[in-house]
């Protein structure tokens, strides 16, 4: 099978595609083909050996996949070879992969592969950030960074969607912000401006944002910290920017505000919330309440254009690798 491969850490170009073996599931794994492979920023940090989890060489990249149930491993007896699904594998840029049985979700034949590879690991973050981790509370108000990202196109819904009062987002440009306000954001915000945080605190009555997903850390993470509200919770889920932010107690005693972590990879060991969140968000997306937004598609093949994309910001809505 043709598969991503990396042998040494560093930037997009040390990703080549490769003949090699198709994998065997072991006990309690399912083999699947893959049609799409969603790319993520996590991808991009664990090539360059950034992520929290070290990265080991050789590898093949990819955290999610779209695909049909090839075959079974000893034990596994659903979901049944021929099933469309999602699943959160190691080494989804290939033809084909394992993953967990309990990490591999059904879909409707309504939704394609290309939009599915879009909702695993970005719909089930937007998800958990509301619900999981900041507990949204109707009439709250949330800031977005990121808003027209895979997982800021989501969240700005979501928001809505949970009963947020008020949903700001923020993006580089004009174009990712007027895509923003199509998702119903409130207020669309260019982050690059000096008094992006101000124009926050005016769009909120001057309290600031009771929630704000951050993921850019740095100099954003900081101002962050000065447009939320009382009691206000921020969730940082990433460091786009490559810079860490520095918080002290002492700054969040004031106002009696919180600052929260959140990691996917960690809560894949509670199958039955991730269960649980993968239903509400199908249910969702069969109103036609949520929609999946795919920017842009590349074959498996132009990995690195991908990659590329991610990391010049040229991208919006989800990437996607086609198998």
């Amino acid at each position: 099978m043709k598969a991503i491969r990396i042998y040494e850490l560093g930037g997009p170009e040390v990703m080549h595609l490769e003949e090699i073996a198709v994998p065997t599931p072991a006990a309690g794994e399912v083999l699947i083909k893959v049609a799409a492979a969603g790319v993520n920023y996590a991808d991009l940090m664990q090539r360059q050996g950034a992520y929290l989890t070290p990265t080991g060489t050789p590898m093949t990249p990819g955290f999610e996949v779209a695909g049909t149930v090839e075959a079974l491993g000893a034990g596994v007896t659903f979901p049944t070879p021929g099933t469309r699904v999602i699943a959160f594998a190691n080494g989804g840029y290939a033809e084909y992969t394992t993953a967990g049985a309990n990490m591999v979700i059904p879909i409707p034949d309504t939704l394609n592969f290309p939009h599915a590879a879009a909702f695993a690991v970005q719909g089930l973050t937007a998800y958990q950030l509301l619900r999981e981790s900041s507990h949204l509370q109707p009439g709250e108000s949330v800031l977005v960074h990121a808003a027209a990202g895979g997982v800021g196109t989501l969240a700005v819904q979501l928001a809505r969607l949970m009963g947020a009062g008020k949903v700001i987002g923020t993006a580089s440009n004009e174009a990712k912000l007027d895509l923003v306000r199509k998702l119903g954001a409130d207020a669309a915000i260019d982050y690059t401006k000096d008094d992006w945080a101000e124009q926050v605190k005016t769009a909120t009555g001057g309290q600031g944002a009771d929630i704000i997903l951050e993921m850019v850390g740095g100099e954003i993470a900081n101002q962050s910290l000065q447009c939320l509200a009382p009691f206000g919770r921020m969730v940082i889920y990433g460091a786009a920017s490559g810079q860490i932010a520095q918080f002290t107690g002492i700054q969040l005693m004031y106002k009696n505000q919180a600052i929260i972590g959140y990691w996917l990879t960690a809560w894949m060991s509670r199958p039955d919330r991730i269960a649980a969140a993968a239903m509400e968000l199908m249910q969702f997306l069969a109103s036609g309440k949520l929609q999946i937004i795919v920017g842009n598609t590349y074959p498996l093949a132009e990995a690195v254009q991908a990659h590329q994309a991610i990391a010049n910001r040229q991208t919006m809505g989800k990437v996607v690798l086609l198998v």
